[in-house]
């Protein structure tokens, strides 16, 4: 009996065949090699199939000898696929590198111990973001990087329409736009000469590799904004093989292609063109706004390495936006838009050279253009510019010792900038509302010394920058400095001061509303913060913050106001510009982050701020026109499993103030004495997404799905301000309502 009971146990064990294989490995992210989790592991041809476990480990025994394809994909990265052949008995180990679906796809793994870390040390406070976080921050419906920005702590942005942003109380034309290395202009879809508010980033998400912000007390590189700066680098396209990608959804389609360059695969390139019909979809949800323009661009990245030390890269972009209301020519005004177009061009070649391992050489000659033109339902000029610059610079680092690295670089830009505004006062007769026509150059250099001591726990840098112009005449030196102490190792504090300048526009030095002695707005910046690690991938950090700014651009006669009780401000016909305005933003944040590729990543933050500024020509205070006291952004992405990725986003903000000199009395708006008193009504936001993948032996299939406003909060934008009685001072405003609940959805191929 008990033999018998044996032969049936043993009967009972699965059978192995002879002479089977095994392969096992471990798989890890290329962004700082962490370990991925819940991947999924299979061999094409076949029911061989394994999940990486919390180690990133994974194992498939028992597979019968021959030739396969390795297969390892989850969602967010790139498919990875390697042929190979498993002897009898033969057991492989493989080491597989995974790629987020942003950045360039690669075997290698990018040294990087740091979740936080940023590209350079020298910067108190910086905010990086990179690989998914990018694409789902962005939303399927706008697919904008700049958008993404929009979700990071202190950054506020309360119009569903524009992906430019505000940092504390600084609007975005004091925010610098470094794209590789070169300063941007108007690098966005949008419409200009019009008060509309809407725009649109002209360079694809795909192809950027990773952005940095710097919120204050930045270092002295970056040139000529006086608020903040966002650093962006594109990416390489692959060198180990030719890929396809091709996006779609109800609001752009897309296609993207890139490879290596010759046969030793010294070089890629990168070439993507993109579509918008989201111009469509908000004319059916907002029908009464017709101010929606649609746009399309192109754009490539060309890489070479001329020697194992020198690299050249090309990088060019063709955007064009525009809108055609001829469809109601018959009931617009004489100086109504019907027609109008803007066409945005850039050029960037870049040399970077490695003389040795301790002297590396950056170079850029960059070239850009923005042209726009608007008609009227006759189809008369209503305005009409151009603007157009050549700019050259060299970066330099000198380790002269292995903990005192030292950073220099030079500039020159020439500006062109052109422009006119018209208004019809009858069919015959003109009035010319502004017009600009001048050419500048500007020079400039910076040198920063930065030092390690105490076993790398204390880091400082100094530096300085000299800018000049030669329009005004004005050259002016900026210092900058930080120091960044690490009490333990998991507490951090770092503290930064400088000072920074910005030149006007050539287009407001040398308009008829302006003069050429108009000095650069200037700002003070101090900056104190405290971090504390909670393990590797966790941080808590609390800022504070204070700007002091002077000598910033305004034109103080161009709003009405209330001078006396029943006696009114009219403005002049042609209101001139004044370096009349000075102030000061402070405030601060904090901020809890988690940076994973397994498990949940994201952030909680809350920032109070106030921002405030003394008109010298009117001779009163007022908030900032970008003030919010009260800023909550909470964003947070989790891999439910190896196909399925969800996010949630969420955005509060206290509320703008309405630009102008304005009061109500039982809903009704009037003209008073003092500015910016009023405010909008609070913005909030929940955006879900959910993304989904398919995966086979040579191809992969994301399926995108995403509710905008999932609450469905009724959220406004101030849009103009109207005409008003003089005699009772009463005025009207018009208010935009912004995105209500919007499902969309996209999908991706590639191959």
């Amino acid at each position: 009996m008990l033999r018998l009971l044996l032969w049936s146990a043993l009967a009972a064990l699965p059978a192995f065949p002879q002479g089977t294989a095994t392969i096992r490995g471990s798989v890890v992210d290329a962004r700082g090699g962490e370990a991925l989790a819940n991947v999924q592991v299979q061999l094409t041809g076949g029911a061989y199939r394994a999940v990486s476990d919390s180690k990133g480990a994974f194992q498939i025994p028992n597979i019968s000898p021959g030739d396969y394809v390795l297969n390892v994909s989850t969602v967010g990265y790139h498919l990875a696929n390697q042929p190979f052949h498993l002897a009898a008995g033969e057991t492989k180990v493989f080491e597989v590198v995974l790629t987020p679906d942003s950045l360039r796809q690669t075997d290698t793994v990018e040294a990087k111990t740091d979740p936080f870390e940023t590209s350079r040390a020298d910067s108190p406070s910086t905010l990086v973001m990179a690989g998914n976080d990018v694409k789902n921050l962005g939303s399927v419906l706008a697919d904008d990087p700049l958008r993404a920005v929009q979700s990071l702590p202190g950054v506020t942005s309360n119009n569903d329409f524009d992906a430019r942003f505000s940092v504390r109380g600084a609007d975005y034309n004091r925010i610098g736009l470094y794209l590789d290395n070169v300063l941007l202009h108007q690098p966005f879809h949008m419409l200009q000469g019009q008060n509309v508010s809407g725009s649109g980033t002209a360079f694809n998400g795909d192809m950027v590799d990773s952005m940095e912000l710097h919120e204050g007390a930045y270092p002295v590189r970056f040139e000529d904004r006086s608020a903040g700066a966002l650093d962006v680098e594109t990416r390489e396209g692959s060198r180990t093989r030719t890929t396809l990608r091709v996006a779609a959804s109800a609001s752009n389609a897309g296609i993207m292609a890139e490879g290596p360059i010759g046969k030793k695969k010294r070089g890629s390139w990168l070439v993507a063109t993109r579509k918008s019909y989201l111009q469509y979809i908000l004319a059916r949800t907002f029908p009464n706004n017709s101010f929606i323009f649609g746009l399309e661009d192109v754009q490539g990245r060309f890489t070479y390495d001329l020697t194992p030390k020198s690299k050249l890269t090309l990088y060019l972009l063709e955007s064009f936006s525009n809108i055609d209301r001829s469809d109601s020519r018959a009931t617009l005004g004489i100086n109504s838009l019907v027609t109008g177009g803007y066409h945005y061009t850039l050029a960037n070649l870049g040399w970077r050279y490695a003389a040795s391992d301790t002297f590396l050489i950056n170079t850029h000659a960059a070239w850009m253009r923005e042209k726009w033109d608007n008609e009227n339902p006759t189809n008369l000029p209503l305005g009409a510019g151009y603007y157009g610059e050549w700019t050259g610079n060299t970066n330099a680092t000198w380790i002269w010792n292995s903990r005192a690295p030292l950073d220099f670089g030079v500039s020159i830009r020439r500006l062109r900038d052109e422009g006119d505004g018209t208004q019809y006062l009858s069919s015959t007769a003109t009035r010319i509302l502004d017009r600009a026509r001048g050419n500048a150059t500007r020079e400039g250099g910076y040198a920063q010394q930065s030092f390690l001591a105490w076993k790398g726990r204390l880091h400082f840098s100094a530096g300085a920058r000299w800018d000049h112009e030669n329009i005004d005449g004005i050259a002016a030196v900026s210092p900058q400095t930080s120091v960044s102490l690490m009490l333990t190792p998991s507490t951090r504090v770092q503290l930064g001061w400088g000072q920074y300048l910005q030149y006007p526009e050539v287009s407001v030095l040398t308009s008829i509303l302006g003069n050429r002695h108009l000095p650069p707005n200037r700002s003070n910046q101090t900056i104190g913060a405290i971090e504390q690690r909670i393990g590797l991938r966790t941080r808590l950090r609390a800022e504070w913050y204070d700007r002091a700014d002077r000598d910033l651009i305004l034109q103080p006669l161009a709003i009405p106001r209330m001078l006396a009780p029943g006696k009114y401000f009219t403005p002049p016909l042609n209101p001139g510009y004044t370096a009349s305005l000075r102030g000061y933003s402070r405030g601060g944040q904090f901020f809890l982050q988690r940076s994973s590729a397994n498990g949940f990543t994201g952030w909680v933050s809350y920032a109070y701020g106030r921002t405030n500024y003394h008109d010298a020509v009117v001779g009163n205070w007022f908030p900032s026109d970008y003030d919010q006291r009260h800023t909550i952004n909470a964003y947070g992405g989790y891999r439910l499993k190896p196909t399925v990725n969800m996010s949630l986003r969420w955005s509060y903000g206290s509320a703008f103030p309405i630009p102008g000199y304005l009061s109500v009395i039982n809903g009704v708006y009037f003209l008073s004495a003092s500015r910016n008193q009023l405010r909008l009504p609070s913005y909030e936001r929940t955006d879900l997404r959910i993304n989904k993948v398919w995966t086979r032996d040579k191809w992969k299939l994301t399926l995108y799905g995403e509710v905008v406003n999932l609450t469905n909060r009724t959220n406004y934008v101030f849009d103009s301000l109207n005409g008003y009685n003089t005699k009772t001072g009463q005025i009207s405003i018009t208010t935009d309502k912004l995105f209500p609940i919007l499902p969309s959805a996209g999908i991706v191929f590639e191959r």
